[in-house]
């Protein structure tokens, strides 16, 4: 069984405890980010993955989701981040790089510039990597969509570049009081159902390992990225790695906002099924 995993930070507290050894997980671990793993999945390569939440409403026939395993936010995410030399509000028109590795913080900022900041920016996409918002000097970029290790990265250490600063998932919990999803864990709809539930079983064993050594993830996550230990764990402490009522509720608030728009087809949440 092949399984996808962000090498971002965040993924840390989910896949710590199986990199570890602790937890025994009988599967080949597959890096990428994101829209890599999306497009993996899509195309078959992957049996179970992290993805979009977005990914998951463009093709919920053909995908599973898997219980109570997500990354999600109740107010600030601190890892997907507006960073602006302008008020939003007044970005219509201008330049606003979005990155290429995630396609649910791009659609969460369209749909904030259109309902909360009312602006109507240039969207360029664009790589916002650790090394491409550190070494680029964003010469005629008004805006950047960071996620990942490199908003943390950006945040913490260059943020003089961009006096202000947008944390999406905060401006999401002010304008609509929901818990916001951005990524989920999801099954083909073709794996066996008997080896999903034992991966299943692995990946939670591991992320509730996780969540009780936090210290050691953010003291490896700041050997990963330079971020101080005491911002990699208040990160990590921040997010949420479950998928209960309320993130549901946010989960298919999103989607119904954006089947509105006609950016997904209208679909149904659907479970990895007990064996």
């Amino acid at each position: 069984m092949k399984i996808g995993r962000i090498p971002y930070i965040n993924c840390y507290p989910v896949y710590g405890a199986i990199d570890r050894g602790v937890v025994r997980l009988d599967a080949d671990l597959m890096d990428g980010v994101p829209t890599d793993l999306n497009r993996r999945m899509s195309a078959g390569e992957l049996d179970i993955s992290v993805v979009s939440a977005v990914e998951y409403a463009r093709d919920s026939y053909r995908y599973l989701l898997l219980p109570d395993l997500a990354i999600s936010c109740d107010g600030p995410v601190r890892s997907v981040m507006l960073f602006s030399r302008r008020p939003a509000a007044e970005l219509s028109s201008r330049n606003v790089i979005i990155s290429r590795s995630s396609m649910t913080s791009v659609a969460l900022l369209e749909l904030l510039f259109e309902n909360v900041w009312h602006a109507k920016p240039r969207f360029v996409a664009g790589d916002a990597e650790i090394r491409d918002v550190v070494d680029s000097s964003d010469d005629g970029v008004d805006a950047r969509l960071v996620i990942g290790d490199a908003a943390l990265v950006l945040g913490s250490n260059h943020r003089e570049r961009y006096p202000f600063v947008y944390d999406l998932g905060q401006t999401w919990k002010d304008w609509t009081g929901q818990p916001f999803v951005f990524a989920v864990w999801v099954a083909q709809r073709s794996t066996n159902v008997k080896e999903a539930l034992v991966a299943h079983a692995g990946l939670i064993a591991s992320r509730d390992w996780g969540l009780t050594h936090l210290a050691q993830l953010a003291r490896q996550a700041h050997d990963a990225t330079g971020v101080s230990q005491e911002v990699c764990a208040e990160y990590l402490s921040g997010l949420d790695y479950g998928l209960s009522y309320p993130h549901l509720a946010g989960l298919t608030e999103f989607y119904r906002r954006l089947v509105e728009r006609g950016r997904i087809p209208n679909g149904t949440l659907t479970f990895l099924p007990a064996a």
